[in-house]
């Protein structure tokens, strides 16, 4: 396994992590339908993030959709395949990770590809790669690394296994999942996919290390709104596979990186958490309907289109039940159709971003009747983060 040293500062960002950990624990006691929508809006930004990085051309809102089986017309049936490939891998950290008999072999890495693959047999999807590759430039087309030899790989994906499954528990669950990642990654099992297979088996070290939520079991929007962060990190191997490598810059880069995610979910999650019940109470106390309807409006206020389709996947309804409920919101006002028969959709009106302005009194200038614009939203959701660190 590469060579890595235990700084101070990497040291320090354990500690830091452990303490908010703990108080995201309390995720654990919200309401189900909140933490519900918690896990799915932090996996289509986790996939949507990945999928990014390696050059698949999806939103986040375009994933939000296929998630919920509300396919985007614009998304090609290879680029959904992807998206719901990445989704099964995501899912395996958290089904046969919790077997008692769970054990790190070859076949788990093999497995995690070929569902980020979607099991394409073009793209050998669960298969070692069959020939050398090299790394290069996207810009420059140049080569900048080298992974090890094919020949080498299935050794070295058994002694990632080996290590993984006779680690020291002394050894921090960070630096083993950032070991694990890098270890991957610059072996480069596979032909393709392999970036997306390191972070989901780095996701499945911290989840088999104890830490379940999903804001600790993957650092994807993390990198993928810090690319350029990520792909610096992995400068520390060098031109080519040494298995000698120090590769304390990368465990630093890793560590980091999962202390600063934590700290921004910790803040997202106690905003979010406030706003996610004044719509509940919107849509329960004002207009008299069943909280479910919260998932439109929370979708609504943060400028996503909501179909029927999307919506009663979101919240589970028969499509009558659903119809029904986005034209009583409509009614409200807090709701503005577009389009007719199955291309209708629904976004959220400036009555809807007003209400929350309301409930909370914020110093915020909603100003007239036209559309949401983003900065509006941003300054309404900045205002309510600041009454939670006021707190």
């Amino acid at each position: 396994m590469f060579r890595y040293t235990l700084t101070p500062e990497i040291q320090a960002d354990i500690d830091h992590f452990a303490q908010t950990a703990r108080r995201l624990d309390v995720v654990s006691t919200l309401p189900r339908t909140w933490s519900g929508r918690v896990r799915r809006d932090l996996q289509a930004e986790a996939i949507g993030a990945s999928v990014a990085l390696e050059g698949v051309p999806v939103t986040v809102d375009e994933v939000r959709r296929i998630l919920a089986g509300d396919k985007p017309p614009g998304v090609s049936a290879e680029d959904t395949a992807l998206v719901n490939g990445y989704r099964e891998a995501m899912q395996f950290v958290l089904s046969p990770a919790d077997d008692e008999a769970f054990a790190w072999t070859a076949e788990v890495f093999r497995s995690i590809h070929a569902s980020v693959m979607a099991r394409s047999w073009v793209a050998r999807a669960g298969l070692y790669r069959d020939r050398q590759v090299w790394l290069t430039d996207s810009v420059t087309g140049a080569q900048v690394y080298l992974p090890a030899a094919t020949e080498e790989v299935p050794a070295l994906v058994d002694e990632l296994a080996g290590w993984l499954g006779g680690a020291d528990a002394q050894t921090p669950a960070l630096v083993q999942a950032a070991l694990a990642h890098v270890w991957l990654a610059a072996v480069h099992p596979f032909r393709d996919g392999n970036g997306r297979t390191a972070r989901i088996v780095a996701s499945l070290v911290m989840y088999r290390r104890g830490h379940r939520l999903p804001q600790f079991t993957s650092l994807e929007e993390w990198w993928g709104t810090h690319p350029t962060d990520y792909y610096a990190a992995f400068e520390c191997l060098g031109s080519g596979w040494s298995p000698d490598a120090d590769v304390t810059s990368f465990v630093a880069a890793y560590v980091s990186a999962q202390r600063c995610q934590a700290d921004a979910l910790s803040l997202k999650n106690a905003t979010e958490k406030l706003l996610w019940a004044a719509l509940e109470d919107v849509a329960v106390y004002e207009l008299g309907m069943d909280a479910r309807a919260a998932n439109a409006l929370w979708d609504a206020f943060f400028g996503r289109e909501v179909t029927n389709r999307y919506y009663r996947g979101v919240a589970d309804l028969a499509q009558v039940t659903a119809s029904h409920d986005l034209k009583q919101l409509q009614a409200s006002g807090l709701l503005s159709p577009k389009g007719d028969g199955r291309s209708r959709s629904y976004s959220g009106t400036v009555r809807l971003m007003r209400r929350v302005v309301e409930l909370f009194d914020l110093a915020v200038d909603v100003g007239g009747d036209g559309p949401i614009d983003g900065d509006l939203r941003n300054s309404v959701v900045a205002s309510i983060a600041e009454k939670v660190l006021g707190e």
